[in-house]
């Protein structure tokens, strides 16, 4: 007994969303046969609100198209009429086709009305654009998604609709309009209706297939094969063919690529052709062509149809476009999988190298002769070298710092304290190569670092310089590694034989610093940065 005040169904066209919308309205407000019965699952068809409701005559459910009426006016209307009582029903219901179609004002002045509505009001919404409805309408109702009609159930109801019209329609014609409805109940209707018209009585796929401009399954399947065998000349004839029959290149391309998803589908999952709308000649070739393709070839075939349809919708013409694509196809049909190529130059790396002797060529030259009055100019061939191949120029060699930590030293050099510091506390280095750095920054490293460093480096050394942000735990910080290294020195310090004596005479004693003597004459530097002699 308990009810929203508010439902939205949402789905594709012609799925029944505003059929349900009257079918729940009769059912919140049938009083069955008896008049006494309350809200049911069930209407009885039979009471008064029924069959007002049946013959669209009741006053208290009201149906509004918002595509037509868009304005605040009109949402004014609607509140207007909700401070009345119902006048003979139980709820007085309002169904709002098509809601997305409401300005942004009219949802905001909906919006109060819809949230506290009196208690026999009730609002059902129905849309096709579930994501143009604003949040706060959405949150407002109980959403529900009606799906597409599947084909086999779609078919057996227009079996149905045909038995009951007295129209013979062959199975194959049923499963066509089906299948062209995409789904939707209206649009099956409406088809089956046109073939309904243009056949006389009885609905047969080939006229059903002219009528709609398709191409035949079979011959769809004709031009499959023929591109995947490679065979330009006979796919663009089984083209050429088709568009005489006044088939559209573009639902040509459609055809391919659905039998080329479908017949992916078949690789995985082999029971895909066990459906009812697939016909027994369609089930043996798709199962016989899935088994003699692979999957990389169907997936690569997928791809380039795909980007060949968007093609020959913008194409000028759309023929031409088609055949390109064909072309195409057919032209890598005989090329190897990239896995395959990937296999073959990996053990082509493998393979001893053959060197290359260098080729002579004979150069005829003209030897001089004597001249005696009957004698002739002999020519002979004398082999000529080829010239010494010249040596190619080796890469120019990056002249930029080669480490990360030369990589601070320019910095230092440039006098960029600052950004010197976030380098050395912030940046936890992942991979290091001439032009690329990658790091993971701290906290507390400035956004704009990675972005400051690249720029930085690209204008002192000339040469292109990338910085990017990683995932990666990485090495840790310059500082850390510094302390780190102080603090290893310390130890190896402390274990030495004097200085552990001192260490053990004087209890208040520490090693502070490590300094590293060369010559005699230098100056000696701390690990702990300060100079002291």
């Amino acid at each position: 007994g308990r009810l929203a005040h508010g439902y939205l169904f949402t789905g594709v066209r012609g799925v029944g969303k505003t059929t349900t919308a009257r079918i729940l309205a009769r059912a919140l407000n049938c009083i069955g046969v008896d008049g006494a019965s309350g809200p049911t699952v069930s209407p009885c068809g039979e009471c008064e609100p029924c069959q007002a409701l049946a013959e669209a005559r009741h006053v208290d459910v009201l149906e509004m198209d918002a595509a037509s009426h868009t304005g605040v006016d009109d949402i004014r209307d609607i509140i207007d009429g909700v401070r009345y009582r119902p006048v003979s029903a139980r709820y007085k219901v309002y169904i709002i086709d098509e809601v997305h179609m409401l300005t942004k004002n009219a949802f905001n002045a909906l919006l109060k009305t819809l949230e506290e509505p009196p208690e026999q009001v009730i609002f059902i919404f129905a849309t096709t654009e579930i994501r143009k409805v604003p949040m706060t309408v959405l949150s407002r109702c109980q959403r529900f998604d009606l799906r597409r009609v599947e084909a086999e159930t779609l078919g057996a109801y227009l079996a149905d609709i045909a038995t009951r019209e007295s129209v013979t329609a062959t199975p194959e014609a049923l499963a066509l309009v089906a299948r062209a409805a995409d789904g939707s109940v209206r649009d099956g209707l409406s088809i089956l209706d046109q073939a309904i018209a243009h056949s006389g009585g009885t609905v047969e796929e080939d006229a059903l297939r002219h009528m709609l401009g398709l191409a035949d399954r079979a011959q769809v399947f004709d031009l499959f094969e023929a591109v995947m065998a490679g065979e330009a000349g006979r796919a663009l004839d089984e083209l050429a063919r088709q568009y005489s029959a006044g088939v559209d290149p573009v639902v040509v391309l459609q055809d391919l690529l659905e039998l080329a998803h479908w017949l992916t589908r078949v690789k995985v999952v082999p029971d895909a052709t066990e459906g009812v709308a697939v016909a027994e000649a369609e089930r043996r070739r798709g199962a016989d062509l899935a088994a003699r393709l692979s999957m990389p070839v169907l997936a690569r075939t997928w791809q380039m149809l795909l980007k060949g349809l968007g093609e020959a919708r913008f194409a000028p013409n759309a023929l031409a476009a088609a055949e390109m694509v064909l072309v195409r196809l057919a032209y890598v049909a005989d090329l190897p999988a990239p896995v395959d190529v990937v296999k073959a130059a990996k053990s082509d790396d493998a393979a001893p190298m053959t060197p290359v002797q260098p080729v002579v060529t004979p150069a005829p030259v003209i030897q001089p002769s004597r001249d005696n009055g009957g004698g002739a100019t002999q020519a002979a061939l004398a082999p000529v070298p080829n010239p010494e191949p010249v040596p190619e120029p080796e890469p120019a060699q990056p002249t930029g710092p080669a480490s990360f930590e030369a990589v601070a030293t320019l910095v230092e050099s440039k006098g960029e304290m600052r950004l010197l510091s976030d380098l050395r506390a912030c940046v936890h280095l992942v991979d290091f190569e001439p032009g690329r750095i990658e790091f993971r920054p701290n906290a507390g490293a400035p956004k704009e670092l990675a972005n400051d460093l690249s720029q930085k480096l690209s204008r002192w050394t000339g040469e292109r310089w990338i910085a990017v942000v990683s995932g990666e735990a990485g090495a840790p910080t310059l500082d850390e590694q510094q302390a780190a290294d102080h603090a290893r020195r310390i130890a190896e310090a402390g274990e030495h034989p004097l200085v552990a004596a001192v260490l053990e005479t004087f209890a208040d004693a520490k090693v502070t610093g490590v300094r590293d003597r060369t010559t005699p004459g230098n100056t000696d530097t701390d690990t702990n940065g300060d100079d002291q002699p």
